[in-house]
């Protein structure tokens, strides 16, 4: 196994090892120097992602308060984390195609959530209705700007869908997108379930990366049919 080595300026640098890539070699370096990471470790939560969280909150105040929350793409745990951490008699259910080691508190669903049970599942597991829909889903991306794009906002839309049906009035969305945020029917959809819609980029989430997040608050509930 190589090991990290610090340089000069106090970074620390991947020695080169068989089989591995120059980009698995700058992804370590990259994690090696992260201060974001390195306070996750210190604080004992799961991913760096936590933060992203925590700035989203300090600036929009989504979870004061919050009663029941839904993490969708919840792997490994770190929003679920914050959750408990910031609302610890809140009810919170989440939902990943991956593992995810349990977390105090929190029912989790490992299965698909385009699955056509997903929607009753997670209702079952989170007891009632939800204050806040978390989502931090993003489709796997096969190098094409356009298609990795338009399969995030494919979730992005089925998010908000599910948001729209457990959500109760006055409750709050969050999820990620890419650069550009929401596309203008979507962000007209937010518009017409929610009081406010807005786009922000923590400061937690990567100058190098195109993910932004849309914060939609104040439900305004589901029409009577």
């Amino acid at each position: 196994m190589s090991r990290g080595t610090r340089s000069k300026g106090g970074k620390e640098r991947v020695k080169t090892a068989k089989r591995r890539t120059a980009s698995s070699i700058r992804w370590l370096q990259r994690q090696l120097n992260d201060p974001y990471v390195k306070k996750a470790k210190a604080q004992g939560y799961r991913s760096r992602a936590a933060y992203k969280l925590i700035e989203l909150d300090e600036r929009f105040g989504f979870l004061k308060g919050v009663q029941g929350v839904v993490d969708l793409g919840i792997a490994p745990g770190g929003w679920a984390q914050v959750v408990r951490q910031k609302s610890p008699k809140a009810r919170v259910a989440g939902i990943d195609l991956l593992e995810t080691d349990p977390i105090d508190g929190v029912a989790i669903l490992q299965m698909d959530f385009m699955d056509d049970a997903a929607l009753e599942a997670l209702r079952e597991a989170l007891g009632g209705e939800a204050d806040l829909v978390l989502s931090d889903m993003a489709a796997n991306t096969v190098g094409h700007a356009q298609t990795d794009h338009l399969r995030t906002m494919g979730l992005v839309e089925a998010a908000l869908m599910f948001a729209t049906e457990v959500l109760s009035p006055g409750g709050a969305f969050v999820a990620k997108v890419l650069a550009g945020g929401a596309d203008n029917h979507l962000v007209a959809e937010l518009k017409r379930h929610f009081k406010t819609v807005k786009h922000a980029k923590p400061p937690a989430s990567r100058k190098g990366s195109s993910e932004w997040y849309v914060v939609a608050q104040g439900f305004k509930g589901r029409a009577e049919d």
